[in-house]
């Protein structure tokens, strides 16, 4: 699979050629904290698979463990490893990919943490834009 992404002010550009691992819509709080979202979506892939072609992203240490790379301009998430509990792979915020939609999630993770409220959500009224005055 060869895909290719970006932050958010275009720093940073890296491309996926490679076997997508799974595809994860996490709920847990520290990815919240770290999005300020709701969930993020995790796109698992083996760590070579992803190169960084421009730029280059600034890793947080945000567990003992965990390592989250973003874009030191713009703020956007884009990387998450941990090399104990994931050796040799890397999680791609897959909001960042130039095609997200090519990548359909194939599962809800840590939802013993979700908000309350995302229980409902698919029932609240949905606009193509914003909705009327």
């Amino acid at each position: 699979m060869k895909l290719g992404g970006q932050c958010h002010c275009g720093a940073i550009r890296y491309e996926i050629d490679g076997e997508n691992l799974t595809h994860a819509l996490c709920h847990c709080r520290d990815c919240r904290r770290h999005a300020g979202a709701p969930m993020v979506s995790w796109a698992m892939f083996p760590a070579d698979a992803v190169k960084t072609v421009r730029g280059q992203a600034k890793v947080y240490k945000s567990s003992e463990h965990g390592r989250r790379h973003f874009c030191a301009e713009c703020g956007t998430g884009l990387f998450y490893t941990n090399d104990r509990l994931l050796p040799g792979i890397i999680d791609v915020q897959s909001a960042t990919l130039d095609e997200p939609d090519a990548l359909p999630p194939r599962v809800h993770i840590q939802v013993a943490e979700r908000i309350k409220w995302m229980d409902g959500v698919h029932e609240l009224p949905a606009f193509d834009r914003f909705p009327p005055a």
